[in-house]
């Protein structure tokens, strides 16, 4: 007589109760926030993990509005891209399904000419 294996649930796993950042996503995002903390650009930092987006908000000084926002909206995937920046006044700056590509503007913001 053998026993079989019990068969896997048919249905597909739920939803996560919230989204966030993995570990590669949190290096690239920490090791900007380094480089721009390190020229006195930024000086803080939250992260909000709700459940359609995860968010990554950026602070000259601890009591004012971010900065920016780095943005992770899952659902967008296969439409606009999962990743997006978003500006202090709310307008999205670069949008697309690359975190590196989508963080490239702030790096260009630390190359400035010497005068």
């Amino acid at each position: 007589m053998t026993v079989q294996s019990p068969t896997p649930f048919p249905f597909p796993a739920p939803p996560p109760e919230q989204v966030a950042f993995d570990r590669s996503e949190l290096a690239q995002i920490l090791g900007l926030y380094g480089r721009m903390v390190a020229a006195g650009e930024w000086r803080d930092y939250a992260m909000s993990f709700l459940r359609e987006m995860a968010v990554f908000s950026v602070f000259r000084r601890a009591a004012e509005n971010p900065l920016y926002r780095i943005e992770k909206h899952p659902r967008l995937r296969g439409r606009q891209g999962m990743y997006a920046l978003i500006g202090s006044d709310g307008q999205v700056l670069k949008r697309g399904p690359d975190l590196p590509a989508v963080l490239r503007i702030l790096d260009r913001k630390l190359i400035r000419p010497i005068g």
